[in-house]
């Protein structure tokens, strides 16, 4: 054999009780489990190497539902944010808008559009247009060695929209809706696993549910997911919740809901609400998972919670609404008296919006402050040119709590690299998970939170060899201490790397070894392949 832990303690993923035992690796897939205790005559593997686990878990490799390192993976073979956590596995393609698929129009407009979740990309060859394209560029990182992570990619809705309609608030013509529909159909076959949208954000939340309901047909027709940001997490967020229910009910589409949670003073306490419409959709026979982070600020984009007529026309008409004093005075009134529907229909509060990053430089003083106000903000968005990145403290513990206890509950970072001060998610929520929710407050057992982070979405992604300790399956696996660790990031330092994760393995190879990253570039793009 390649490689043998000694006397770990697994905790497979299954969300079964964790047992001792060696676990043999070879050829990059797990070659053989041998418990302690085992029957009289069946030896202990042997290896070129054996790697002493006593006193840690192994696991199987962390899979981050809701990830925003479309570039990352590009620009950074290190990648410790998510590497160092345990995560092995990233899904890309996030809330209705990436790169891929896009013509020279599009891509110009996207990225502007979401400078502040991964920069403009200046640094970036955009040397693809199409799904498969990314996907092969990903393989081909970093000098054909790789990424650091494997990456799974949903179609971006927001994108294809602005592919065949444009930035307009209209309902698409057939033409443009079959266009949208062989956009759809084309990442699927390449590879794409699902599609995204961001009804909070121009210009997907332009589409009506008549329109994203014929896309998810196209979805489920290839047996992907639809993973919605959906239209509020404030005002109305059952509502909208109900929505992508029936939604993907109607089109016989998974549903994937992301960062599920009840957010604003208006839905304090009212998770089991939102459970409650869970469990009837789902005893009634419903496909639904989530995903949650572990902490209560949420992160976007200053520019996103701004009125959706405000976004009309795509970057560089926002910029001239803000710079023309009575209009700038019409999305105040949105803002801060009726209630934005960026800002998920409830007005603003502004000493609740902490700026967690600037694109440019001469701004670096705002990062960690507070807004004070509208003209603060507009000024900020002028001259950054969109790329504000904000930290909203609008979150409920009891909520996260309750939320991350679902049956069918997973986790994802929602992390946003970008910025000075990020939010502490991008390198925290695992192990955050692991040691907060599990050890010192009890939320999740270890068996059930591993499960939740590994088997539960390897199932949703159809993952038919990952995500559960078992042999046969590809070695992807995470060696923990269960009393030691912890998230480093905090908001002060929240690039901070998490303690107690000496060991990640990656199709076998350590991509963290001994606590260290090693220069492995193990990962690849996942693609749906049925």
């Amino acid at each position: 054999m390649d490689l043998v832990f000694r006397d770990a303690e697994v905790v497979d993923g299954t969300g079964g009780p964790s047992y001792r035992a060696d676990v043999a690796i070879d050829g990059g897939r797990i070659a053989a489990i041998v418990k302690e205790g085992a029957a009289a005559g069946c030896q202990r593997p042997t290896a070129r190497r054996v790697v002493d686990a006593e006193g840690l878990a192994l696991s199987p490799g962390f899979i981050d539902m809701h990830a925003h390192s479309d570039l990352a993976l590009l620009r950074d073979p290190d990648h410790s944010a998510k590497a160092a956590q345990g995560v092995t596995l990233e899904v890309l393609g996030q809330d209705g808008l990436s790169y891929a698929p896009v013509d020279d129009r599009t891509l110009a407009e996207v990225r502007g559009a979401i400078t502040g979740w991964n920069g403009y990309g200046d640094d970036i060859d955009f040397d693809w247009r199409t799904v498969g394209g990314y996907l092969d560029r990903l393989d081909g990182a970093h000098g054909g060695r790789g990424i650091a992570v494997n990456a799974a990619y949903l179609v971006p809705q927001g994108t294809v929209r602005m592919h065949a309609v444009g930035w307009e608030d209209r309902p698409a013509t057939e033409a443009e809706l079959n266009r949208m529909r062989r956009l759809v159909a084309e990442g699927l076959e390449q590879g794409a696993v699902g599609m995204s949208s961001g009804l909070t954000y121009t210009p997907g939340m332009y589409a009506p549910d008549a329109e994203l309901t014929e896309l998810c047909r196209v979805v489920a027709e290839y047996d992907g997911y639809y993973c919605p940001h959906h239209r509020s997490y404030g005002a109305g967020a059952l509502r909208a919740y109900q929505e992508m229910i029936t939604l993907a009910q109607d089109a016989g589409c998974a549903l994937h809901l992301a960062h599920a949670t009840m957010n604003f003073g208006v839905n304090r306490g009212r998770a089991p609400e939102l459970l409650a419409l869970l469990d009837e959709a789902l005893d009634a026979g419903a496909d639904i998972t989530l995903d949650t982070y572990p902490y209560t600020p949420g992160c976007t984009s200053l520019v996103a919670v701004l009125p959706s007529w405000a976004g009309e026309g795509g970057p560089e008409a926002v910029l001239a609404r803000l710079r023309d004093d009575e209009t700038a005075e019409r999305v105040r009134h949105h803002l801060e008296v009726v209630g934005s529907d960026g800002c998920h229909g409830v007005p603003v509060e502004w000493d609740t919006i902490e700026v967690s990053g600037v694109s440019d430089p001469a701004l670096a003083e705002f990062p960690g402050r507070r807004l004070d106000g509208w003209p603060t903000a507009r000024r900020l968005l002028i001259e950054d040119r969109l790329g504000t990145t904000i930290l909203q403290h609008v979150g409920h513990e009891e909520n996260v709590r309750a939320i991350m206890r679902h049956r069918v509950h997973t986790g994802g970072s929602d992390g946003i690299l970008q910025g000075l001060k990020p939010h502490p998610r991008a390198y925290g929520t695992f192990p955050r998970y692991l040691g907060r929710y599990v050890r010192e407050l009890g939320v999740l057992s270890l068996e059930e939170c591993v499960a939740h982070l590994t088997a539960r979405p390897a199932a949703r992604l159809r993952l038919p060899d990952r995500g559960v300790v078992r042999e046969g399956y590809v070695a992807d696996l995470v060696l923990f201490d269960p009393e030691s660790v912890a998230a480093g990031a905090t908001y002060s330092a929240p690039r901070t790397l998490p303690v107690g994760i000496p060991h990640v393995l990656i199709d076998g190879r350590f991509v963290v070894e001994d606590g260290r990253r090693t220069d492995v570039l193990a990962g690849r793009s996942i693609r749906r392949t049925h």
